[in-house]
């Protein structure tokens, strides 16, 4: 038992580096995207933004994928194509002589048949929407290291903007050239990093609480979100495809399943990732309702020259995130004989689900390196990725109602609400980003 549990919460630390570097880093522009015009019309409308991400952490990634999501996994993998995939390996052995070797319930038994005797449109469609999330997370793994790299380095003064893209690609080559060494090494070599971070915007987001305005901690009263809209009517609306930034890179933990379990990831998310961000956003909140005309730099304006050069550092290492998701979901693609087939290298003895594919390393690379060039904002590309984040976690939701319906031991009203809940939060972000699909979000589409 001891074994089992000083393995899991290896596992743990090992994952803070390789899964959280996305959702992490995201107090970095989140409120920046949410006030675009960098005005803040009513003092309120901070902790109504601040009630919408608080409210956001604990529905999307906790609620949702840390205590639902988790549990749709195919023998440990995850992704929309362990979900697609799960989907028929249910409904194929709903007839077999050997179901019982499945471990079905009769109940599911009785459920299963249903996909077996839609037609094959019906089939295709569900194909096509897994492989619709599949290529998403392709996307997210070229517009996450853009993303990052380039904030970190746009904060280092004086720099102008040519300078900035030139060292943020040769950031990304370096970042792309160390995957080869695979998620042991790599997550072992970035999740102290990225501990670190957590430790640091935690650290500033008690200090601005306590010293610029403890007052924000009402946001965790939901009528603020209600107040919220009622004063800024379309705007406030628009504003949610900023909001939706504190939820990038919640599906790494999903499809990144593979490379650890279950346990490891609930563990490090709710024990270190989730109070971590909580407490920077409510720091943010409330230095901005000190200082609002500081949006931009909430989380590290105060900071030292030499923190801000470590956290920029956490930043960047953070980058690599949708890198390694992208790596387990071509390899769970390729497995199902739906993506052609190329060099899979296995970098773990122990956890089959680590893999690196040297040819998706260096075409992300030339992908990043390509986006980073020709936008050299990072307002546009957080557009796009936004659309992609949404997309995600949209299809990600319809394909577990399915398997909760067909193959889990689910009641019916415990479906509908998942479904009503969730698909209603994701379709109301959803409308929002699109919004902004004229200002770089036709990115995602190219």
């Amino acid at each position: 038992m001891a074994e089992n549990w000083t393995k899991t919460l290896r596992q743990a630390f090992l994952s803070i580096g390789v899964i959280y570097g996305d959702i992490g880093t995201s107090p970095m522009y989140v409120f920046a995207s949410t006030f675009e015009d960098k005005q803040i019309r009513h003092k309120d409308d901070i902790l109504g933004v601040l009630s919408l991400i608080i409210y956001s952490l604990i529905l999307v990634p906790m609620i949702k994928y840390v205590c639902i999501i988790l549990k749709a996994n195919k023998n440990g993998d995850g992704g929309t194509m362990a979900l697609y995939s799960l989907i028929y390996r249910y409904a194929e052995v709903a007839n077999d002589q050997t179901k019982s070797h499945y471990g079905l319930s009769n109940d599911q038994l009785r459920r299963s048949p249903m996909i077996k005797e839609k037609s094959r449109t019906d089939k295709f469609i569900l194909f096509l929407l897994s492989s619709l999330g599949t290529c998403l997370i392709i996307g997210y793994g070229v517009l996450n290291p853009c993303i990052s790299v380039l904030s970190a380095v746009r904060g280092i003064r004086p720099l102008n903007k040519d300078a900035v893209v030139y060292i943020s690609i040769c950031i990304l080559i370096i970042l792309f050239v160390v995957q080869r060494f695979g998620t042991d090494k790599v997550g072992y070599s970035f999740a102290s990093a990225i501990c670190l971070w957590f430790l640091l915007i935690s650290g500033i987001g008690l200090y601005n609480l306590f010293k610029h305005d403890v007052g924000v901690l009402r946001a965790f009263n939901p009528m603020y979100i209600i107040d919220y809209f009622k004063r800024n009517d379309e705007q406030g609306w628009v504003s949610l495809g900023g909001v939706v930034l504190c939820v990038t890179g919640t599906e790494a933990m999903f499809a990144d399943l593979g490379q650890f379990n279950i346990p490891a990831v609930q563990i490090s998310f709710s024990g270190v990732v989730f109070p971590s961000l909580l407490i920077a956003y409510v720091g943010q909140a409330a230095y901005i309702s000190r200082f609002p005309d500081q949006i931009d730099n909430a989380l590290i304006l105060r900071l030292h020259t030499n923190h801000y050069c470590q956290s920029s550092y956490g930043i960047i290492i953070a980058s690599q995130a949708m890198v390694s998701t992208a790596f387990s979901t071509i390899s769970q693609f390729q497995s199902l004989s739906c993506f052609p087939r190329l060099k899979v290298v296995h970098t773990s003895a122990k956890h089959e689900g680590q893999v690196y594919i040297p040819v998706i390393n260096y075409f992300l690379m030339v992908a990043c390196i390509i986006v980073t060039y020709s936008f050299k904002m990072t307002e546009k590309i957080g557009n796009a990725y936004g659309i992609a984040v949404v997309a995600v976690m949209l299809i990600t939701t319809c394909l577990v109602t399915l398997i909760m319906l067909l193959i889990w031991k689910t009641k019916i009203w415990w479906i509908s609400l998942f479904f009503i809940v969730f698909m209603l939060v994701d379709i109301i972000y959803f409308s929002s980003v699109l919004y902004k699909i004229t200002k770089g979000g036709y990115l995602l589409i190219d």
